[in-house]
């Protein structure tokens, strides 16, 4: 809203200093400040509000040091981070963007979703919550919309280098790269940016040409299960890991990180060009975003590290997650995902490997055997006696290799 204000005062009465409002370094800075004002000022608050509506954290004893002193904590503290993330970019950010507007949408639908899953925890006193075949459909159905607008919206598309003549009706527009013409243009497409493959470059309407001339009608359905998988996992990735103070927040913040430098990169023609990396036009805006979201975890990590004050509860973690796989795919680097939420992905992992191998030895040998002391595999390092502020500071360190290796490759063919 911001914006546009000053963009108006700009143009009508020529105000001093109110261009700046057109940088997009200068709206994510003040993103980024405005989210750590809303997490630590109005997070104390909430904070106050939900220790006295006895909003407290229901602690089963899984035998872990320091594990019973958390019953009561505050949780449903994810409704400061969705604060924090969305008051600075309804301020800062362009809201008729297409990126920012599903961006939001993403927010408030996995938010709205984990907080169902919260207040049926908390109020209702079901320690189940909401059953898990409704958050998946919840999820599955954010996938499906963020799918489809992203297969079928004219504003999304990628610049790409053509060859005279050329095959598409968009524009063709020129410019010169030292002493060579180049020639482009903006068309919708199912590329996206793959790791180790030549160009770092992969069609999702190719992976079916096998089937013969008609594969590119079924873009859209490879497309669409692809969305579908990462949205879900990481999101539950994310809730999954959300089990020690600070884990989840702290690592969480480090991808944020990485993604607005992806992001900043990916939306700056200039930078795209240098870089020889995928540009799309108008997706800069999402830097924005990403600053309101860094600086969400971090305030929120102010009162969520060790001994945490309170807990994001499924609130925060079911929105994180999403938000974070859903940024990745309008950049178009969701393939980078496995690498770059390595953490996400490993305690997911963990859970799956722990719960099968139990199930298949239990039917095999008549008794469950278990891979790890105990899942997600944070736990089994507390089995292990390590204290929770080692393990996460250790997956912390983990998670800024894994955002540097992930940024590396964006040059690796």
């Amino acid at each position: 809203m911001l914006y546009y204000l000053f963009t108006w005062l700009n143009k009508n009465y020529t105000i001093p200093g109110s261009g700046v409002f057109q940088y997009i370094t200068f709206r994510t800075a003040m993103a980024v400040i405005t989210s750590l004002v809303v997490t630590t000022v109005f997070g104390r608050r909430l904070i106050d509000y939900l220790r006295f509506k006895q909003v407290g954290e229901t602690v089963r004893n899984l035998g872990l040091e320091g594990q019973m002193q958390k019953a009561g904590t505050p949780t449903m503290g994810g409704l400061i981070i969705i604060l924090g993330i969305l008051v600075p970019t309804l301020l800062f950010a362009k809201l008729g963007n297409i990126y920012i507007i599903m961006m939001l949408v993403t927010t408030v639908w996995l938010g709205g979703i984990g907080f169902l899953d919260d207040y049926i925890k908390v109020f209702k006193k079901n320690k189940e919550g909401l059953a898990g075949k409704f958050k998946i459909i919840g999820q599955v159905g954010l996938a499906l919309f963020i799918g489809f607008t992203m297969y079928s919206n004219q504003d999304i598309v990628i610049r790409q280098e053509v060859k005279l003549p050329v095959k598409y009706d968009a524009p063709v527009d020129f410019h010169m790269r030292g002493n060579t013409p180049v020639y482009t243009q903006d068309i919708r497409s199912t590329k996206t940016t793959m790791p180790f493959y030549k160009n770092n470059e992969f069609d999702y309407g190719k992976v079916l040409k096998f089937i013969g001339a008609d594969s590119d009608h079924y873009s859209l359905l490879v497309f669409m299960f692809s969305v579908i998988l990462i949205i879900t996992f990481i999101s539950n990735g994310a809730n999954i890991t959300d089990g020690i103070d600070g884990l989840a927040t702290g690592t969480s913040a480090i991808i944020g990180i990485t993604l607005a430098i992806l992001a900043y990169v990916s939306g700056n023609t200039v930078i795209a060009d240098y870089l020889n990396i995928m540009y799309i036009p108008n997706s800069g805006e999402l830097v924005i975003f990403a600053g309101a979201f860094v600086g969400a975890c971090v305030g929120f990590l102010w009162y969520n590290s060790y001994p945490a004050q309170v807990f994001m509860g499924d609130t925060g973690s079911l929105a994180i997650g999403g938000i974070i796989a859903v940024f990745a795919i309008m950049i178009r680097k969701e393939l980078l995902v496995p690498l770059l939420c390595g953490v996400f992905v490993i305690e997911n992992l963990s859970v799956i490997i722990q719960v099968s191998w139990f199930k298949y030895t239990r039917l095999r040998f008549g008794e469950g055997r278990r891979v790890f002391l105990m899942s997600p595999l944070h736990h089994h390092y507390q089995k292990k006696g390590f204290h929770e502020a080692k393990i996460v500071t250790r997956f912390w360190i983990i998670g800024i290799l894994l955002a540097i290796v992930t940024i590396i490759t964006l040059k690796l063919r």
